[in-house]
């Protein structure tokens, strides 16, 4: 087999398109019930993602994409700190489909951000939140050399919906 033809058969990072709407709104939908127990508004979703699809300015998409199918995806939207005149990464919406966990597909979608952002002399780090009961998540990150911070999320909601 040559180099090329070995490198086509593995699976591949890539920023997401307006194609692939479908499954993010399916692996959306399953994050949220087995994350947090929550259904969400279908129409709703639909609309987010397809306007984030759209809109490099609210946030980037990529997925991991195995013979063909998306297996896994994440979601980069950007924070910026006066503090270290510098932007933050925020890593969203990580989800791996159930059959494809532990495979190293979070992985290979960790290690491309990273690796974008240290190439990048505006960007200061990344960063992520986590439900507080994912331990197999949070051993992940720390395993791929995130740290845990002191800070603690809050939220205020400014509409009704989502």
């Amino acid at each position: 087999m040559l180099e090329d033809d070995a490198n086509a058969a593995l699976p591949k990072v890539r920023a997401a398109e307006p194609g692939d709407l479908d499954r993010l709104v399916e692996f959306n939908l399953a994050m949220a019930q087995e994350t947090e127990g929550r259904d969400l508004d279908l129409a709703t979703l639909r609309e987010g993602m397809r306007a984030l699809l759209g809109d490099p300015g609210r946030g980037r998409v990529l997925v991991v994409e195995d013979a063909g199918r998306i297996v896994a995806t994440l979601m980069l939207t950007t924070e910026w700190s006066d503090w270290r005149n510098g932007w933050f990464w925020w890593i969203q919406n990580v989800y791996v489909a159930p059959e494809e966990r532990r495979r190293g597909h979070y992985r290979r979608l960790h290690e491309h951000v990273r690796d974008l952002a240290a190439a990048r002399t505006d960007v200061y780090g990344l960063r992520l939140y986590v439900e507080n009961e994912n331990v197999r998540a949070r051993e992940t990150y720390q395993k791929l050399g995130m740290d845990e911070t002191p800070y603690r999320l809050y939220e205020q909601a400014t509409r009704r919906g989502g």
